[in-house]
C-alpha cells in the first residue's frame, strides 16, 4: 500500500457569482418592468383592418333596431364585452371616461356602442345599472357580430372612421386617453 494523503482540493467558490448574477438580472427585469407604460394599450393586428366594417344588423338591449351601416358619417367605437369579464370590469371607467369626454365634443364626437358576448340581457342590464353607462348596448345573441369581427376573447374595441373602415382594434383593456388620442390623430390624418 502507498501511502497517499488525500488533502482536500480547493476549488473556487461559485455560489456567491451565482447568487450576484441572479440577482442583477431579477434587478434589471424589475427595472425594465417598472419602467413600462403598462397602462397604455396597443392596437393589435387584424385582417379587417383598413377594409369596410362587417355587416351588424342587430337590436338594443331596449329593442331599437341597429344597423352598423347607417352610422356612416360618424367615427364608431365597438366595444365588445361580457359581465363576468374581469378585464372587461377593469376598464369599464375608462370608457365611461371617454364616453363622457366625447359627448364634450358636440357633433364631432364618437359614437360607442357595447357588443353584448355570450351574456344575458338580464346579466347585462344589471352590471349597468350598478356600474353605470348610458350609451346603447348591441345583442349579438348568436355571436355572428363577434365572428364576423374575429373578436378572439373580450375585451377588444374597434374604432371605425366615417366612411365605415376599420381603422383600430384593441385587444384588451383600453383607456380612455388612449382611445382619445388615436381617434384625434385618425381625425388629423383626414384632415
Amino acid at each position: 500500500m502507498s501511502d497517499v494523503s488525500l488533502s482536500p482540493v480547493s476549488r473556487p467558490r461559485v455560489a456567491p457569482f451565482v447568487v450576484l448574477a441572479v440577482a442583477v438580472v431579477l434587478g434589471g427585469l424589475f427595472v425594465v418592468l417598472a419602467s413600462s407604460d403598462t397602462a397604455k394599450p396597443e392596437t393589435a393586428e387584424s385582417y379587417l383592418l383598413g377594409k369596410p366594417a362587417p355587416r351588424v344588423v342587430t337590436t338594443t338591449l331596449t329593442d331599437a333596431p341597429f344597423d352598423l351601416t347607417r352610422r356612416k358619417g360618424s367615427w364608431v367605437v365597438l366595444n365588445f364585452f361580457n359581465s363576468t369579464c374581469v378585464p372587461c370590469k377593469a376598464e369599464h371607467s375608462e370608457l365611461v371616461a371617454f364616453v363622457q369626454q366625447q359627448s364634450s365634443l358636440g357633433v364631432g364626437a364618437a359614437e360607442f356602442y357595447t357588443v353584448v358576448n355570450d351574456d344575458s340581457d338580464d346579466a347585462v342590464r344589471r352590471w349597468f345599472a350598478d356600474n353605470g353607462g348610458s350609451w346603447p348596448i348591441l345583442r349579438d345573441d348568436d355571436g355572428a357580430v363577434a365572428i364576423a369581427f374575429g373578436v378572439a376573447q373580450v375585451p377588444e374595441t374597434w374604432v371605425i372612421d366615417p366612411d365605415g373602415i376599420v381603422q383600430a382594434r384593441y385587444a384588451g383593456v383600453t383607456s380612455a386617453e388612449s382611445l382619445a388620442s388615436l381617434l384625434q390623430s385618425f381625425r388629423e390624418q383626414r384632415g
